[in-house]
C-alpha cells in the first residue's frame, strides 16, 4: 500500500511516519512539497503519487494567528481537505483526516459525541469544521478523527514543551485553570491510526474522536508535567504554579471552556479504551530524557 502523509514536519506526522511503515510505502510531504494552501499543488501531488491512502496530518494550527489570517486558515483547513477527498474519490483511495475539539463551543457539560451540534468559536475552529464538511460532501471514503490538546516529542512546540522551557527559567508560572479537556499524546494517537488502517472498509467510514482517557485543566496538566519531570531529573527552577482564569489570560481567539471528547465510538474499532493521559505524559517525558 502506498501512503501519502501530509504535514511531514509536524509533531503528529513525525510520530506517524515510522509506525505507518508497517502498513506500506510512506511518502511524507511537508509544505515545500505539498502546500495545502495551493489547490493545484494538492491535485498535482496526489496525481503523481497515486496513493491508496492519504493521512492528512497537515493543518494550519496557529489558533490565535488565525483571527488575523482567516483566509489562510480557511485555505489550509477548510478548502484543502475537500480537494484531497475529491482526489481520493477519483483514485478509490481512502482519506484519514485529523480534526479538532475546536469545532465545538465548549458550553456542554458532558463529553461531546460525534453527533453533537458543532459551533466553533473562532476562525481556526470554523476552518476545521469547514474542512470536515468539505470532506463529507466529496464522498464517503474517509475517516475523520477529532482530537484535542495534542502534544508530542516532535514538531516545533506544544504545551508540554512550553511548560518545560518556562519551568527551567522561571520560579512562578500562571496557568489557566477553567478550561477543561483531555491531553492527547501523539504516540497514542499515531498508534490508534495505525490500528485502524488494516480495518479500513466501507462499514467504518465516518467521523470519530480520539483523545487520551481522563480529563483535567491546563493548570492540572502543568502541575502533572512538573511533578513527572522532576522525578525524571529535568532541570527545573519553578517553585509555584498559580491557577488563573481565562479572563486573566486574554487571547485573540476564544477557546472552548469544556472540550472533552467521547472516544467510545473509536474504542469499539480499536477494541480498547485510550490510555490514561497522565501515563502517556510520563511516557512522552521519558522519551525527552533519552
Amino acid at each position: 500500500m502506498k501512503i501519502l502523509l501530509t504535514g511531514g514536519s509536524g509533531q503528529l506526522a513525525q510520530e506517524l511516519h515510522p509506525i505507518l511503515l508497517s502498513s506500506g510505502e510512506v511518502i511524507a510531504v511537508d509544505r515545500a512539497r505539498l502546500d495545502l494552501s495551493q489547490p493545484e499543488t494538492i491535485r498535482q501531488a496526489i496525481g503523481e503519487i497515486q496513493p491508496h491512502l492519504v493521512v492528512n496530518a497537515g493543518a494550519y494550527t496557529a489558533v490565535d494567528k488565525a483571527e488575523t489570517e482567516p483566509e489562510l486558515a480557511q485555505a489550509v483547513n477548510g478548502i484543502a481537505p475537500g480537494i484531497i477527498a475529491e482526489e481520493c474519490e477519483k483514485l478509490g483511495a481512502t482519506l484519514i483526516h485529523i480534526s479538532t475539539d475546536y469545532v465545538f463551543d465548549g458550553s456542554q457539560g458532558y463529553a461531546y459525541r460525534e453527533t453533537d451540534s458543532t459551533n466553533p468559536l473562532g476562525s481556526y475552529g470554523k476552518s476545521k469544521l469547514a474542512g470536515e464538511e468539505a470532506i463529507r460532501q466529496a464522498g464517503n471514503r474517509h475517516i475523520i478523527i477529532r482530537t484535542a490538546w495534542v502534544y508530542g516529542n516532535g514538531g516545533k512546540g506544544n504545551f508540554v514543551k512550553t511548560m518545560l522551557r518556562l519551568g527551567k527559567d522561571r520560579e512562578e508560572i500562571r496557568v489557566v485553570a477553567d478550561q477543561i479537556g483531555s491531553p492527547t499524546w501523539t504516540g497514542d494517537l499515531a498508534a490508534a491510526i495505525s490500528q485502524i488502517i488494516p480495518q479500513i472498509k466501507p462499514e467504518i467510514f465516518g467521523t470519530y474522536q480520539y483523545t487520551n482517557s481522563g480529563v483535567c485543566s491546563w493548570y492540572d496538566l502543568a502541575i502533572a508535567i512538573f511533578e513527572e519531570a522532576e522525578k525524571l531529573g529535568f532541570p527545573l527552577k519553578v517553585q509555584r504554579v498559580i491557577p488563573i482564569t481565562t479572563a486573566e489570560y486574554p487571547t485573540p481567539a476564544k477557546r472552548p471552556a469544556f472540550s472533552v471528547l467521547s472516544p467510545v465510538k473509536i474504542s469499539g474499532i480499536l477494541g480498547t479504551h485510550p490510555p490514561y493521559w497522565r501515563e502517556s505524559l510520563r511516557q512522552m517525558l521519558a522519551r525527552e530524557v533519552k
